[in-house]
């Protein structure tokens, strides 16, 4: 029976010993991504800076510069005008107003009846958010201990299930991948907004299941080979979940990057951070949370736990 892998069921990699190359690098990677968050910051949407959106629809191609001069006409303050998807849609995003929710929606009804009345075409409205600045402030605090949740459970769960060292890198390993993210949204500035939220969960997830899978087999051959350096071990373990973890990659990374092409413009933001963050997860399963089991050490012998990893 013809079974397709990515690459042969049997490998031997010297993972481990790129771990000093992938250290420095990884540092250094995650030390930009500080500095880029710090320097540039984020483009945060309108879920965490409160303001306007409203997307629109024209008949034929749409004119952005007109649009954005009828718009900033209004003197209703910062005003992003783009395309959105399509040729015929557009995006248009202003700041928050003074006055709260009845203010907001004054700006709703000025933009309307500006557009509808100067832009010489008619325009259709597909979409239209309001969010006031306390929403916007609950949701950049939300998201935070959603992240930091979801990491600290991750320690704890990794923790019981097998030892302190193996919960210190696998968070180690989310921190990074998590650093990574905010890294590349700083950079190319895309827009930051609820959905990469559940993007980074996602990612964290996904990373953590990658992280443990290895894990999982380097249990295994503690129990089997008890006189293997460590090194050789932990390698081992690596080049034997290797072929799982690409093929997982692969085909999320298939259904991802349909989603990204043909899913519109809504999740685009949603699905690049999940496609950079399998890459990044995979990298920091097999980079960074095995490898640092050799700097701090494991218990060697599991010969008093089950298959299952609880004492029998």
């Amino acid at each position: 029976m013809f079974r397709l892998k990515l690459v042969p069921q049997q490998t031997n990699i010297p993972f481990i010993g790129m771990r000093n190359i992938t250290f420095v690098l990884s540092g250094l990677l995650t030390l930009a991504s500080i500095v880029l968050y710090l320097t540039m910051g984020l483009n945060y949407g309108i879920d965490f800076r409160g303001g306007t959106m409203l997307e629109i629809g024209t008949e034929a191609a749409s004119d952005v510069g007109r649009i954005r001069t009828i718009v900033s006409g209004l003197g209703l303050g910062d005003v992003a005008v783009q395309t959105f998807g399509d040729d015929n849609a557009v995006l248009i995003r202003i700041e928050q107003s003074a006055g709260g929710e009845l203010a907001q929606q004054k700006v709703v009804t000025d933009v309307k009846a500006a557009l509808d009345k100067d832009y010489g075409a008619p325009v259709t409205y597909r979409r239209i958010e309001l969010v006031g600045p306390k929403v916007s402030s609950d949701l950049v605090n939300a998201g935070v201990m959603a992240v930091l949740l979801a990491v600290a459970a991750m320690l704890i769960y990794v923790w019981f299930r097998f030892e302190w060292q193996f919960g210190i890198g696998s968070v180690i390993a989310l921190v990074h991948d998590v650093a990574m993210t905010i890294g590349i949204f700083s950079l190319l500035q895309l827009e930051f907004n609820l959905a990469i939220i559940a993007a980074i969960l996602t990612i964290v997830g996904y990373s953590m299941n990658d992280t443990v899978v290895v894990y999982d087999r380097v249990r295994e051959n503690l129990r089997k080979y008890k006189k293997m350096p460590l090194d050789e071990l932990l390698n081992l373990a690596i080049n034997e979940t290797l072929s799982r973890t690409t093929m997982t990659a692969f085909t999320t990374l298939v259904a991802l990057i349909a989603l990204f092409i043909f899913g519109g413009e809504v999740i685009r933001g949603f699905t690049f951070a999940m496609i950079w963050g399998i890459f990044i997860g995979t990298y920091s399963s097999i980079f960074i949370a095995a490898p640092f089991l050799l700097l701090v050490g494991v218990k060697r012998d599991w010969s008093d736990l089950n298959a299952t990893g609880t004492k029998s």
